[in-house]
């Protein structure tokens, strides 16, 4: 299964900013083309920009949230056929950040997800327990229950890819231990195989504080098919030295 390196910008950056980090990303991808999906997800205001310089690169591109809707009354949010209009091929769905931030819950993940897949994107679906739940052995609970009302029924693996990202995780430097990620990685594997069709083949990302320095180890660890990277997305040497690890696990 050919991994994926998503880089999640989140609200950061400025049209300089993505426009030097995009033109530092193609550099090394056309020097050394990698055996891994490379994907970019810009703060909305920069997609079109950043679009454009990705054509013809080889590299994604992707939203980081999508409305239900296709469209209507619904000031600042953005649809999915606008996502795909502006050259995306995937979108990132209920982030924890969106799941904390905005209230979202896994019912208007799935509902965003189908709108989504029903446009053409690929759903990038986000699942991950708290500290709090993991200290209380419950992430595989929490997680499982993500899964079966966070992803709808006509995902597949060619139409949705889980990411798993512990949220204690996420931007603390704090990393589980590679039993901990197998562990989870296995039991959504799991989850995938009795509930979506070609379970077996969907693709699943870690995130949460991955480093060039640990990419390797993680990218190696059996069912992580990639990473959706933070922080690290937003410095090109660190963005190719995840990919750099995601290849070598490929062998």
């Amino acid at each position: 299964m050919r991994s994926l390196v998503a880089g999640n910008w989140k609200m950061n950056g400025s049209l300089a900013m993505a426009a030097g980090l995009v033109a530092d990303i193609k550099a090394r991808h056309q020097k050394a083309v990698l055996p891994v999906d490379l994907l970019l997800c810009p703060p909305f205001p920069y997609l079109a920009a950043v679009g454009s310089q990705l054509k013809g690169a080889g590299i994604a591109l992707g939203g980081q949230d999508c409305h239900t809707a296709g469209s209507g009354a619904h000031t600042g949010d953005v649809s999915a056929a606008m996502l795909v209009d502006l050259g995306c091929c995937y979108v990132i769905l209920g982030h924890s950040e969106r799941r904390t931030d905005h209230s979202e819950s896994s019912v208007l993940v799935a509902s965003k997800a189908k709108a989504a897949i029903g446009a053409g994107l690929v759903a990038i679906i986000c699942v991950g327990e708290t500290e709090a739940q993991r200290n209380a052995g419950d992430q595989n609970k929490i997680v499982e229950k993500q899964i079966v009302e966070s992803v709808p029924a006509d995902a597949t693996a060619e139409n949705a890819v889980i990411a798993y990202e512990p949220v204690w995780a996420i931007g603390t430097g704090k990393t589980p231990t590679v039993g901990d990620v197998e562990a989870m990685h296995r039991h959504i594997r799991g989850l995938l195989k009795q509930r979506v069709s070609g379970g077996a083949a969907m693709r699943i990302l870690y995130g949460g504080s991955v480093k060039p320095t640990n990419a390797a180890e993680l990218m190696a660890v059996p069912e992580v098919n990639g990473a959706l990277v933070g922080g690290a997305s937003l410095k090109a040497e660190d963005f190719w030295g995840i990919a750099e690890g995601a290849a070598k696990s490929a062998g």
